[in-house]
């Protein structure tokens, strides 16, 4: 049997090694043409052409092509739907969801749920079949942690720039809560999850420290309005409207670039003005991410402090 090229086996850049084979390569020679010719391995099965960059998308057709019964879902269909995560697409694992029951593994590096779908629950985008947002994020705040699933919800409930795109809101509290409701498997929880979510928030890290100060038993308002002695409005990520205390969450990583954190520093003294404000906590990413309990106790200590002078 005549050997047929490679790239002209492939589905959107992918060869199946099935594929090669039925075309007449043997296996043998084929892996050592695959790795002479700098075609990348997905997974056992699956390669990208030369030049692909092994990126989400293709690693999700790989195994979509694999397994077409698979429906990505969960954390691997929040970013295609532009919801952030706080799991970088590189770092957690595939996740696809088998309405058929029957699929337990399909390799390293994915994760399959056993739940059955509607056929309004899977949507076509860019190649692949997956859950709609609403049915995303319903899953999200059943089965992921929960600050994980409080900030793709917060995210998909709020204008916000992902990638290089601003886009507007995706959908409303009401459809997902529709969606927990269509699929009643731990509809509490996610309910109760549901409940914790701010269409105000502007950040993943805004969304964290907002959870940490819930922990906290600290209950501020977000992204509240304050006026400058010009009579602006400047609107603070979190205040304390009683003891006048304003927390702003601010860093490279969610403000953008330089000239906009510059800018931010302005609005800060602006806000430092108001006769609202009484003091100002600023934090980074950093330290939301990684240093939440100091965050906490600056903020307790500022409280406490503002408190007294008030008696």
């Amino acid at each position: 049997m005549e050997r047929r090229d490679l790239r002209t086996l492939t589905e959107r850049g992918i060869l199946l090694t099935s594929r090669a084979v039925a075309a007449g390569w043997p296996r043998r020679s084929l892996t050592r043409a695959l790795r002479d010719e700098g075609w990348t391995r997905l997974r056992y099965g699956a390669w990208a052409e030369p030049g692909r960059d092994p990126d989400l998308l293709t690693r999700l057709r790989a195994v979509q092509l694999l397994e077409p019964r698979l429906v990505v879902s969960h954390l691997s269909a929040a970013p295609i739907w532009r919801i952030e995560t706080l799991s970088g697409a590189s770092d957690a694992p595939l996740e696809f969801t088998d309405p058929q029951l029957s699929i337990r593994r399909v390799g390293s590096g994915v994760r399959v749920h056993r739940l059955p779908l509607s056929t309004q629950d899977v949507w076509e985008r860019q190649g692949l079949r997956l859950t709609p947002p609403a049915r995303t994020l319903a899953d999200l705040l059943r089965d992921s942690p929960r600050d994980e699933a409080v900030v793709a919800v917060d995210s998909a409930l709020s204008h916000r720039r992902v990638g290089r795109l601003r886009r507007p809101p995706i959908l409303s509290p009401a459809s997902i809560a529709n969606a927990l409701e269509a699929t009643p498997r731990r509809a509490r929880g996610g309910r109760e999850r549901l409940r914790l979510t701010d269409p105000l928030a502007g950040s993943p890290a805004e969304t964290v420290a907002r959870l940490h100060m819930y922990d906290a038993g600290l209950r501020p308002e977000s992204q509240a309005e304050v006026r400058t002695p010009d009579g602006r409005p400047r609107f603070l990520d979190f205040l304390f409207r009683k003891e006048g205390l304003g927390v702003e969450i601010e860093g490279y990583a969610y403000h953008g670039t330089r000239d906009s954190h510059r800018r931010d520093m302005t609005r800060f003294n602006q806000i430092l003005r108001s006769a609202e404000i009484r003091s100002l906590l600023r934090f980074g990413a950093e330290d939301v991410f990684h240093r939440p309990a100091r965050m906490i106790e600056e903020i307790r200590a500022a409280l406490d402090a503002l408190a007294a002078d008030q008696r």
